[in-house]
């Protein structure tokens, strides 16, 4: 498709933008001038979210925050919608939960983290009030997973993520764009993060950002960038071991992901092997025997001894207990842990900024905006 298609696509939608953006900046102001009411917690409660759909970088922006507060002792609580779960309602994760029941991020968290309380519910309302009739240990702080727009909570801090490559300011609205909402919602967030940036990013590249996105003197500006961790088999019972990027240098990849953006993970695999071949499903795809047939004949045409079949921590979760995945496919199937590191030699002020807010607002009023 060339460049100009797309433009006069884009073109095409910009009048279902405008019709759609009317009726969410009504919903917003419903929620402003007081008919549509948000309820605040007696609890601290931390919402991560974005503007935009998808891919910003919200899951290892949520595990840092829950390494971060396990460090500093607080028992922590992650509350997720549980998107594409197959479960209703309120659902607090036990060792015996599954993907199908929690929906594939929340299952990643809970799995990776098993001492913190990972709750599902739709109405993030009544998810909060379960939580916080838990005891031995109660409950200090909660996480919203992607609940910026959810504004029936109000959340004492909330952190907006903006990936590098796409700022909200670049962006329209659906579906002409890939916002949710106006860039004016932007107002609601008390920290603002430019993730996925490149770690070499230039000083003046901030100050150029930092303009573009036109922040409120009571917001906090901070960039990310991705780090990748060791490769991990996905079924380590079949013998096969931790392994270094590095170590891709002579091997054949087949790189399989159901991710929104895998642009970067396809470039951070491409600097360390030289053949790779890419399959890429929708975010949050649940895969089929189809899906795993073809991942099989995949990774069939590749050549060489030194093959591997590499995927992200989320995709994982979904393929891990999954009928279909042949017995031969699984010594070469592994997962690519991701992190964020916070630049400009910020990262203590960030870590300051969240562990003051849960010590101090032990009731969840909202931390001041413009």
């Amino acid at each position: 498709m060339t460049n100009k298609l797309i433009r006069l696509i884009q073109y095409s939608l910009y009048p279902i933008s405008w019709l759609y953006g009317i009726g969410v900046g009504f919903r917003n102001k419903l929620f402003d001038w007081g008919y549509l009411r948000s309820k605040s917690f007696s609890i601290p409660v931390i919402c991560i979210g974005n503007l935009a759909v998808g891919g910003t970088g919200k899951t290892p922006h949520t595990e840092y925050l829950i390494r971060l507060l396990q460090k500093n002792n607080f028992n922590i609580a992650i509350l997720s919608r549980g998107y594409k779960r197959i479960s209703k309602g309120y659902v607090l994760a036990t060792p015996r939960s599954d993907v199908q029941t929690l929906g594939d991020e929340p299952y990643q968290m809970k799995t990776k983290y098993p001492d913190i309380r990972v709750a599902v519910d739709e109405d993030r309302c009544q998810g909060i009030e379960h939580l916080m009739q838990l005891k031995n240990p109660a409950v200090d702080v909660i996480l919203l997973d992607d609940a910026f727009q959810h504004r029936y909570v109000k959340a004492g801090l909330n952190i907006l993520l903006t990936d590098y490559h796409r700022l909200y300011c670049d962006d329209k609205l659906l579906p002409a764009g890939r916002l949710r909402e106006n860039e004016k919602g932007k107002e609601r967030a008390h920290i603002v993060i430019v993730t996925k940036c490149p770690e070499d990013i230039k000083p003046i590249d901030y100050n150029i950002i930092g303009k573009r996105l036109n922040l409120y003197p009571y917001q906090k500006l901070f960039f990310s960038c991705l780090q990748y961790g060791m490769l991990t088999p996905l079924f380590p019972e079949t013998g096969s071991k931790e392994r270094t990027l590095n170590s891709l240098k002579e091997a054949d990849i087949l790189l399989m992901t159901g991710i929104a953006s895998p642009a970067p993970l396809k470039k951070k695999i491409k600097k360390y092997a030289a053949h790779v071949t890419s399959l890429s499903f929708g975010d949050h795809h649940n895969f089929t025997s189809t899906d795993i047939r073809q991942i099989k004949e995949q990774f069939g045409k590749l050549k060489g001894e030194n093959r591997l079949i590499i995927t992200t921590e989320k995709d994982g979760t979904r393929l891990i207990h999954h009928p279909s995945i042949d017995e031969s496919l699984k010594p070469f199937i592994y997962t690519l842990p991701i992190e964020i590191r916070i630049l400009q030699n910020q990262q203590n002020i960030f870590n300051q900024n969240i562990i003051d807010y849960v010590r101090t607002y032990s009731r969840n009023s909202s931390l001041p905006q413009k």
